[in-house]
Parts: C-alpha cells; structure tokens; sequence
C-alpha cells in the first residue's frame, strides 16, 4: 500500500463540516450546525469537534485517515483505539462512526489506498514496449509505496489483514501481482520461461516492489523528492533484470516511464 498510495488526505472526498458563524452562539430562531429543525427533513451530518485544531484543508473523514495512518503506523494496529485517532484528529469519538464503521473500516480503506492508484496506473498503460510498461509500473509501484509521511505498506504484515473483513484488498493485490505476471510474459525474456518459473518469477518480481516497504522501516519520516525518485528508478531497473532484461536494454524503458509525480 503501502505506502501504496497517496497518502490518506491526497485523494479521498469526503464530506466538511457544519461551521457557525460565532461558535457556540445563535441567532434567534436558527438551529446550531449539526442539528435538525422540527418536520425540515435536513439529516444531521456530524458533531462539533472536541477540541480546537489547526485550520486544515482536510475533510473530517481525511483528517481521520491521516490520524488512523500516524497511529497505526507509529503505536501498532492493536493498541490504537477510536478514542486516540479521535482525539488525533481533534473530532469526538462518536463522530468517527460517522465516516467509518469502526477501527476495521479505516485500516481496509487505508490499505485499499496503497494499491488502487497503481492499479490505475496498470490498467492506463498503453505505447512503449512491454519492457517499457513493465518499467513504468515498477516505478510508479515503488514510488508510491515509498510517498507520504507514514510507511502503510507496513500494515500488510497485521495478521488481521488474512481474515474476510480484508478480502476486498487482497482481491485488488491479487490483481495488481497478475498485472505484473501478464506484463513479464509480454517481454522477450518472460516469454522464454516456463510457466512454473514464470510463476516464480512474478513472485520475487513483486516482493522486490513491496521490500521497498522495508526500506521505510529503516528509515521512516517522508523521503526527499530526489531520495525518492532514485530509490524507485533503481528499484525499476533492479525489477527488470530480475525479469531477465539485459542491462544494455535498460535505458530506454528509464526514460519511457516516470510514472506520476
């Protein structure tokens, strides 16, 4: 994921807040945010929140996310409660069921975050060699996983992410992986493996993009920009040797592909 992704706070909608005009006062005859009048029809959308915060540009619900991926990521899955990502994100904790579910629903979404966008990214490949589109989605896997301030790759080794509640992301891993096995066996060197090496092939292919998840581990915080594209243009060129292209091939798919900044 990952982190596979866009940090939470980069891509998701979500809904703001009701804002007053004064807080904690009203005109007469007006209603407080978040309250409903008499026979109106309006649903409430939320509650105020529990302490002041920073003006943020973040919806509550990514505001959520971003405090869920500092926790989770920093004090453990289990030990982060709703209470703490509530008070992290400065809403009630009531407010969080809201947007969510419960502790489960944030960590699936934060997860779903780490592999939708290179997804994305495969199902737009188009042009090039397969070599070339098989660098790019290298590169763009790699990159994303190693953006944001907070390492969510890291959440794939929680043993809760093997039960049901997380099928929906195994499933989209899933397809991200066969998305790397059908670009190999388009190159010419996949092409020339047996299908069992072919399979083996495509597994040390995607846990040479995910260790970049270790990397993270050892050197956490957000990566400088030139940090990063270094690290994800070597991790590129290291997958495609590891796919068997020779290194006087190498070059063009480098500059074929930078995936997205």
């Amino acid at each position: 994921m990952s982190a596979r992704s866009t940090q939470p706070g980069s891509t998701q909608p979500g809904a703001t807040e009701p804002r007053s005009t004064q807080p904690g006062t009203a005109q007469p005859g007006s209603t407080q945010p978040g309250s409903t009048q008499p026979g109106s029809g309006v649903r409430r959308v939320g509650r105020p929140r529990a302490v002041a915060r920073p003006r943020s540009e973040l919806s509550p619900r990514e505001e959520i996310l971003t405090a869920a991926a500092e926790l989770f990521t920093t004090n453990g899955y289990a030990a982060t409660s709703t209470r703490a990502m509530a008070e992290r994100a400065g809403i009630r904790q009531a407010s969080i069921y809201h947007y969510f579910d419960g502790k489960e629903d944030i960590l699936a979404e934060l997860l779903e975050s780490t592999v939708r966008p290179s997804l994305e990214t495969a199902r737009a490949l188009t042009g090039g060699t397969p070599e070339q589109r098989l660098w790019e989605l290298c590169h763009c896997d790699a990159r994303l996983l190693c953006s944001g301030p907070h390492n969510l790759g890291a959440l794939y080794l929680l043993p809760e992410v093997r039960t049901e509640r997380f099928a929906a992301f195994l499933r989209m891993r899933g397809e991200l992986k066969d998305t790397y096995r059908r670009l190999l066996a388009a190159t010419a060197a996949g092409a020339a493996l047996t299908p069992a090496d072919r399979a083996l092939r495509t597994d040390l292919l995607f846990a040479l993009i995910e260790g970049v998840i270790l990397i993270r581990r050892d050197a956490p915080g957000e990566m400088a920009a030139d940090v990063l594209e270094t690290l994800a243009a070597a991790t590129a060129d290291a997958a495609l040797r590891l796919a068997g292209v020779a290194d006087r091939d190498l070059p063009d798919p480098r500059e074929a592909g930078r995936g997205p900044a």
